[in-house]
C-alpha cells in the first residue's frame, strides 16, 4: 500500500543542535530510495508502507548508534484507495486554489 508520511524524529539527550541527526535520517531515507522532501519541522516521505516504516526504524537505529539515548518520533500517515496521490499532487491541489 502506498503511503504519504510527515515524519519528525527528535533525538533527546544530545544537546540543542540536531542538524547532524536530521542529516543522518535524511541519508537513511535517501538510501532507501524513497521520495522525500525536508521542511522546517520534519520530512515528507512517499513510498510503499513497508519501505517507509523500515526507513523510520532505521533512523532510530542510526540515531541511537550516534549516541542518542532516546529518540522521539511523531508521524502523520495518509493512505488513499480511490486514486494514486503523490506529495506534489497534494501541494499542487492547494496551490491551484490560492
Amino acid at each position: 500500500m502506498k503511503v504519504l508520511v510527515d515524519l519528525s524524529v527528535v533525538p533527546m539527550g544530545v544537546g540543542t543542535s540536531l542538524s547532524g541527526y536530521v542529516a543522518a535520517c535524511e541519508r537513511v531515507i535517501g538510501e532507501a530510495g524513497l521520495s522525500h522532501r525536508l521542511h522546517a519541522f520534519g520530512t515528507n516521505i512517499e513510498g510503499e508502507w513497508d519501505d517507509v516504516f523500515a526507513a523510520v526504524k532505521r533512523c532510530h537505529e542510526v540515531l541511537h548508534g550516534m549516541g542518542a539515548p532516546r529518540v522521539h518520533t511523531s508521524i502523520v500517515v495518509g493512505t488513499r484507495t480511490d486514486r494514486p496521490q503523490s506529495l506534489d499532487d497534494k501541494v499542487q491541489s492547494v496551490q491551484a486554489k490560492v
